[in-house]
């Protein structure tokens, strides 16, 4: 029989997607208070780009000329002046924390001329808005950037008019990025990465892409070495708005040797579209919840496409790993199978380590359910120490929660407890305080009333 009492809350919170806004009660508030501090991330330690210049060459110019849509765009656009930002609405704390850390990031990094300001007109204003005036707009978005709006209402106005159309726009002077406040830390960081880059720099996803926030399958949440050489790029004094697709082609592999000279050291790696039928799939196959059949069929033509294509990179794992995720509670030995499957893949693929710790957080669920917590200790160390530098608090709160266990069926009781600890921290800021104590009020309630979920 396999024992999931300790692991259902990692279970659970690995499958989350979002973070719902709770009312709290008397008695969670009071849990709140004893929460441990939220955690935060230290010096930035991104994995630098690691495939050939000629590669990055051929993302650049498909980043810069298309949207995720595949609608072309004409010509080549960027801020030709120094950038403002100004944050307006209602901010919370940490969203203030993390726009400083990553302006200073972009700065430092990309070599982009941004500073915030207090007051007057920005070249980019972030409001931050509540979920739900959001998802009036876009039911299906956490957040988004738009041209030519300095507010909600004004794009709410405006947003039919070729002002606000992507492929009308020739020059970028005013952007508009609009942001959730009532989510997790975690979730308005990510979304502050996505939008502030994409109000810079790239507006397509590349599914090839391994190592990027470029890329709609939000393995990475917060701008990666590859994506800070995109940036650093497109504001390089070769480049201007208004340059044609051929103009950007021609020059882009000078700029690349420049800022990237390893790069051209690297061998060219077979390049592959990705059809629009596989991504189709993959987005029908995605989302909250155990999953529909019509999900599980939809990710299993996404795994055949990729199958048929001879692919054996992250895409040709990516669908196993959501057919495990669907599988887990209905059949946890063919998930297990699914995710063993991606991770064969995985490890084929060099830039895939966050892809594989993903994976991680699920089958060293499997290894502890069946008491197999010492075996599992060295792969879980390996993928926490991932997760940090990819600066993923809601897995790395998983793996430690995990890592808890294991550790407690090695016996080391104390130390167990200690990394448990620790993993609150951390889910304070990746899954937000409130479900954080809400979770462990149920949790005592079950303990307190003796009810358990061994089987």
């Amino acid at each position: 029989m396999m024992r999931w009492s300790a692991l259902v809350l990692a279970l659970f919170v690995t499958g989350c997607t979002s973070v719902q806004t709770i009312e709290l009660s008397e008695k969670v508030t009071s849990v709140e208070v004893a929460l441990p501090p939220t955690k935060s991330f230290g010096s930035p330690r991104p994995w630098p780009p690691a495939r050939s210049n000629k590669n990055i060459a051929a993302d650049f110019v498909s980043l810069h000329f298309a949207l995720e849509s595949g609608a072309a765009l004409p010509v080549f656009t960027r801020f030709e002046t120094p950038v403002t930002v100004r944050l307006t609405g209602s901010p919370t704390a940490s969203m203030q924390q993390d726009l400083t850390r990553l302006l200073n990031r972009l700065k430092r990094e990309a070599g982009i001329n941004i500073r915030q300001i207090r007051e007057g007109q920005a070249n980019i204003t972030i409001e931050a808005v509540s979920q739900e005036d959001i998802l009036r707009i876009l039911p299906n978005a956490a957040c988004f950037v738009v041209p030519n709006a300095s507010s909600l209402d004004e794009y709410r106005r405006d947003r039919r008019k070729a002002k606000s159309s992507w492929t009308e726009l020739r020059q970028r002077e005013r952007l508009g990025i609009f942001i959730p406040y009532d989510v997790s830390p975690q979730e308005i960081r990510d979304c502050l990465h996505e939008e502030l880059a994409q109000a810079l720099g790239p507006l397509n996803d590349l599914y090839h892409l391994p190592d990027s926030v470029f890329n709609d399958d939000n393995i990475h949440t917060v701008l990666t070495g590859f994506d800070m050489l995109i940036l650093r790029a497109a504001y390089a004094p070769e480049l201007r708005t208004g340059m044609s697709r051929e103009q950007v082609e021609a020059v882009i592999p000078g700029v690349l040797s420049r800022l990237n000279p390893r790069g051209d050291r690297l061998a060219v790696q077979p390049a592959t579209e990705t059809p629009r039928e596989w991504v189709e799939a993959i987005q029908k196959s995605v989302g909250p919840g155990p999953g529909s059949p019509r999900q599980m069929r939809a990710a299993r033509k996404a795994a055949r496409i990729g199958q048929q294509l001879g692919w054996t990179d992250h895409r040709r794992a990516y669908p196993h790993y959501l057919m495990g995720r669907m599988e887990q509670f209905r059949d946890p030995n063919e998930a297990l199978r699914q995710f063993q499957i991606a991770q064969q893949f995985l490890k084929a693929t060099p830039g895939t380590e966050v892809h594989r710790a993903y994976v991680t957080t699920q089958t060293t669920a499997f290894a502890l359910a069946q008491d197999q917590g010492p075996r599992a200790l060295p792969e879980l160390n390996n993928a926490i120490d991932v997760m940090t530098r990819a600066e993923n608090a809601s897995i790395l709160a998983t793996l430690l929660l995990l890592k808890s266990e294991a550790l407690k069926q090695a016996g080391q009781v104390q130390q167990a407890r200690s990394v448990r600890l620790d993993s609150l921290g951390w889910a304070r800021y990746g899954f937000g305080s409130d479900l954080v104590a809400r979770s462990l009020v149920e949790s005592a309630g079950q303990r307190a009333s003796g009810s358990t979920t061994d089987g």
